[in-house]
């Protein structure tokens, strides 16, 4: 490509194309399968796709070690169940940076931890946050580590009010035990907020009312901010200058937001709507575009965009909807889902991704491993329940009491989380506390997802945690709500 023909094609990419810094592209590597490549291939696959940074869920030994002199940046977790842990003593903190950062530091290159993980979506947990961070970066103080930053997630659930962007604002009951003391901490180290986002979601649920091209950064008309002015023309910076305007209505306007998680499933239940391997594409590809080629949000212009897209790996032991196993750019063979420039090298050699779209479905197939079925006119993996969900009458969604604790739990947490289950009447003192067991509260959490999503196919998998029944299930005195 000649000289004059790159430089016409980066204006035609975006107004800020030559702007003095471009964001930064990570991606997440999760690791809930059994069937993915060491974490010494992982790293290599990485290198391969001119990744440069990349954002773990714990601190595992073997993965840090593989990471070592990869020159590969790693955000690393401290997970939500140590987060009382982390509070409560400086100690514990003390031992796990003894254990966990100072013998990889800084060979594998951690550049930030981040302190649990949607944290303000469970609140037997919202509370313990900062705290934990304190304690953290006290620790890391203590040790001589001074270019390790400390956040923790949040979910955009976090707020009360996201449209217009201008009326952001965080919800009241978080404010005092989280949200303020968390902006304070932030400011005070010179952290930023993490925040994942995903306008798959907000799409999904409002498909009537949100534009797909929108959603998918493609050209669109855009939406207007009549509190500001602003014209946005993607989902996901109106999502982030929500959140900034929330932090505006704080006084905290110098923070910058890391998106350390956002992404776009390849594969979804019937009621998943917008869910495919062609829209993961378009939204991946155009977002990698919009990123690289620098610029912040209508908001924060000049802030760059430092994103994590959600996920390096479809992973099949996760629990909820078929969307949760397909959000990975690569299967556990290493090949890719679907294609899309991952650097600004290949984005200036492959044009314009505006209308990127999957490989033929002959290069896509799943290896046996991950064997799909047709459902209703959808591609899904095959569920392990033998259960079908009946056509009439009523049925409710159950924990399935021999799988292992771990996985009722890890189905527990996201049906109360990203979920969105109405959990309250399982909290202490609530209705449906009692008996005060695991297989209970997970099937009461369950079945308030699976109702929620008019017991739709596929909604009662949780990664082989829960089955459908039909008969009304007795804990204790609690009552398990069906639809109609």
């Amino acid at each position: 490509m000649s000289i004059f023909l790159l430089f016409s094609f980066l204006l035609l990419l975006s107004p800020s194309a030559f702007a003095s810094e471009t964001g930064k592209i990570g991606i997440n590597y999760g690791r809930i399968a059994d069937n993915l490549p060491t974490p010494e291939k992982v790293v290599q696959l990485l290198k391969t796709q001119g990744i440069t940074r990349a954002k773990l869920y714990d601190t595992d030994s073997a993965v840090l070690k593989a990471f070592s002199g990869s020159g590969i940046a790693l955000t690393v977790a401290l997970p939500n169940e140590n987060l009382t842990a982390a509070a409560g003593s400086q100690s514990f903190t003390d031992t796990w940076v003894q254990n966990n950062i100072l013998p990889y530091q800084p060979d594998s290159k951690i550049v930030a931890i981040a302190v649990g993980n949607e944290a303000n979506v469970d609140s037997k947990v919202t509370s313990y946050v900062v705290p934990a961070m304190s304690n953290m970066y006290a620790s890391l103080q203590k040790y001589s580590v001074s270019d390790i930053k400390i956040s923790s997630p949040i979910s955009f659930s976090v707020l009360q009010n996201s449209y217009p962007s201008s009326a952001g604002s965080f919800k009241e009951e978080l404010m005092e035990s989280f949200i303020q003391p968390m902006l304070e901490f932030l400011k005070k180290t010179k952290s930023y907020m993490m925040v994942n986002a995903y306008p798959f979601f907000a799409y999904s649920g409002n498909s009537d009312e949100i534009s797909l091209d929108y959603a998918l950064f493609k050209p669109n008309s855009g939406v207007v901010d009549l509190g500001n002015g602003l014209k946005y023309e993607s989902l996901f910076e109106a999502q982030l200058d929500a959140v900034y305007a929330a932090m505006a209505l704080l006084k905290y306007n110098d923070l910058k937001i890391v998106v350390t998680e956002t992404g776009w499933p390849s594969q979804g239940d019937e009621n998943e709507i917008g869910a495919g391997s062609s829209n993961a594409a378009a939204y991946n590809g155009n977002l990698i575009k919009r990123v690289l080629t620098g610029g912040g949000t209508p908001l924060r212009p000049n802030d760059t965009l430092d994103v994590y897209l959600f996920a390096l790996f479809n992973e099949n032991q996760k629990p909820g909807p078929t969307s949760e196993r397909n959000y990975g750019l690569f299967y556990p063979t290493e090949q890719k889902v679907y294609d899309v420039p991952l650097t600004m090298s290949k984005v200036v050699a492959e044009g314009p991704v505006a209308e990127a779209v999957a490989p033929p479905v002959a290069e896509a197939v799943a290896p046996v491993a991950e064997a799909v079925a047709p459902v209703a006119g959808v591609v899904a993996p095959v569920s392990d329940s033998k259960v079908v969900v009946p056509k009439v009458g009523q049925s409710w969604c159950v924990a399935n009491e021999a799988v292992e604790q771990k996985k009722l739990q890890a189905g527990l947490d996201w049906a109360c989380g990203q979920g969105k289950a109405d959990c309250r009447p399982i909290q202490p003192g609530a209705t449906c506390y009692n008996p005060g067991n695991l297989v209970a509260h997970a099937s009461y959490a369950f079945n308030s997802y699976y109702q929620k999503m008019t017991r739709a196919s596929g909604t009662c998998e949780f990664g082989g945690a829960a089955h459908v029944v039909t008969q009304t299930p007795k804990f204790g005195s609690c009552v398990f709500p069906t639809g109609n």
